[in-house]
């Protein structure tokens, strides 16, 4: 049996941006603190987010990438100076998973570090309402976040309920001014939700629906979104797609690439799509035996594949398609990008730990243990 769990509204489509009062008023709410980002309170963004609220409405505004505990507790003591009703988690995955942090941590007290996996905090926090300004992380109807822990330098996940946003407002036109590496960043890392929640063991019959749509929808637009930032076309259909991979995911889970992934992230401080890229063509190749008939199918609603294709041979050109997406993206490898490499080997025990601990790779079709971690992660540097 499948449990499912969604927003409780979603307003979609170019201009639902303009909507955030009524879906306010819908809930019953009146008091919002908006957490952003320095780049949208200085940009323009956060000025016409205010000006569709009527007024002056309190912004916390030192969200920082890769969200941290002391950052969550920051946004947690302004929250503390005001009778806010909700959060208005406003930007990319960084903002969305700052409010969601902050709305249940300033609600029920305690410590960020007490509420990692395997905790699973359902109990609500504060409503949540998320606008997504990129096509990416989807994080506007998951019941996950990710957070920081600066002294161990792991990636927390987070889950639970309470981190689902209550509303949803996903607005194509906020990503029609974003640079050609974000758009990259952002997609695969959709893309790489949508492939993980088809190939994962809790996938159900109604994350895979939203995991196909996902993946038709992303595969065909990345390229033209990252080449014509200003095709509406392509960045409704991306929009789209990476909403629809976070429902997916949400309600099937991720698995090896994010759990590799986030140590990457937590320690050479790269951008989560991007290092989900950089590992996704060598894992998807190691775990393709366990799910065979699933990656074929990933490969065959891409258009990687034909229908009648057999499994061996669209799988092989699913791998192969996902480095020549890597190239044409302008993906490096972590050697390229410039990590140190004595500081990597030397961390590879710990985030091959850290990986395991996130659970996220018992979801994957073929389990590793730490030297096969190890392995991929050399793989995979270049």
């Amino acid at each position: 049996m499948a449990a499912i769990a969604l927003p409780r509204l979603v307003r979609l489509g170019p201009g639902s941006i303009e909507e955030v009062p009524a879906v306010l008023g819908q809930l019953g709410l009146s008091r919002p603190l908006i957490v952003t980002d320095p780049f949208l309170a200085g940009s323009g963004g956060l000025a016409r987010l205010r000006a569709i609220l009527g007024g002056d409405t309190p912004a916390f505004t030192e969200v920082v990438p890769d969200p941290t505990v002391a950052s969550v507790d920051a946004a947690v003591a302004m929250l503390g100076t005001g009778d806010f009703d909700c959060v208005i988690g406003f930007g990319g995955g960084s903002p969305i998973d700052t409010a969601k942090a902050a709305a249940v941590l300033g609600h029920i007290g305690g410590a960020m570090r007490m509420l990692k996996v395997p905790h699973v905090q359902d109990a609500p926090g504060l409503p949540i309402i998320a606008i997504p300004t990129t096509a990416g992380t989807g994080s506007e109807a998951t019941r996950f976040t990710i957070i920081t822990d600066e002294e161990s330098g792991e990636k927390m996940l987070c889950a639970g309920l309470a981190y689902l946003p209550m509303a949803a407002i996903v607005d194509y036109e906020l990503t029609l001014s974003k640079p050609k590496r974000l758009t990259a960043d952002t997609g695969v890392d959709a893309l790489t939700h949508a492939i993980e929640a088809y190939v994962s063991r809790r996938a159900n019959d109604f994350s895979d629906g939203m995991a196909l749509s996902a993946m038709r929808l992303i595969w065909a637009n990345l390229r033209t979104a990252y080449e014509e930032p200003g095709n509406r076309a392509a960045r409704a259909a991306m929009m789209l797609g990476a909403h629809q991979a976070g429902i997916a995911f949400s309600n099937a889970s991720v698995a090896l690439v994010h759990g590799m992934s986030r140590p990457i992230g937590a320690h050479f401080h790269v951008a989560h799509g991007l290092s989900n890229a950089m590992l996704l063509p060598a894992v998807t190749r190691w775990s393709a035996p366990g799910a065979l008939a699933r990656y074929a199918a990933c490969a065959r609603i891409m258009g990687i594949a034909g229908e009648t294709e057999g499994d061996q041979s669209a799988v092989a050109k699913l791998t192969e398609a996902l480095s020549v997406l890597n190239r044409d993206l302008a993906v490096p490898t972590p050697k390229s990008y410039g990590i140190d490499p004595g500081r990597w080997q030397s961390l590879l025990p710990l985030m091959a730990e850290q990986a395991l601990a996130s659970g996220s790779p018992a979801n994957n079709p073929r389990i590793p243990d730490a030297a096969e971690i190890i392995a991929l992660y050399g793989e995979a540097w270049g």
